[in-house]
């Protein structure tokens, strides 16, 4: 699977459980951590989880390790590594307070 391929896999998941404001930043030559951040909101801590777990889960379907899953049970801010990419779930609560966009601003967005 390609990392492109996979990107889009992480943006369908979040889609498919009705996140809002999904942003895709291109991180290549930006940062070590990954070459995609897909950020996106949940309105409650349950919405949080789903989208979290469907990430989770379509990646598995399509054969690609999780390498880690942060935050999960407190649901604020899921942080789901898929190496290429990372996924960070907000709650709609803490989006505009940790600001990641502003934080990586020098990192193009992505049409999806």
């Amino acid at each position: 699977m390609t990392k492109e391929t996979l990107l889009q896999v992480a943006v369908n998941a979040a889609e498919d459980k009705k996140a809002e404001d999904i942003v895709v930043l291109n991180m290549e030559g930006i940062s070590l951590l990954a070459d995609y951040f897909v950020i996106c909101t949940g309105n409650s801590d349950r919405q949080v989880q789903s989208i979290a777990k469907e990430i989770m889960d379509k990646a598995h379907e399509d054969g690609h390790e999780v390498k880690s899953v942060e935050g999960f049970d407190s649901a604020r801010w899921v942080l789901v590594d898929l190496g290429d990419v990372v996924a960070h779930v907000f709650h709609k609560d803490e989006r505009s307070y940790y600001n990641l966009e502003r934080l990586w601003r020098e990192a193009p967005q992505m049409e999806i």
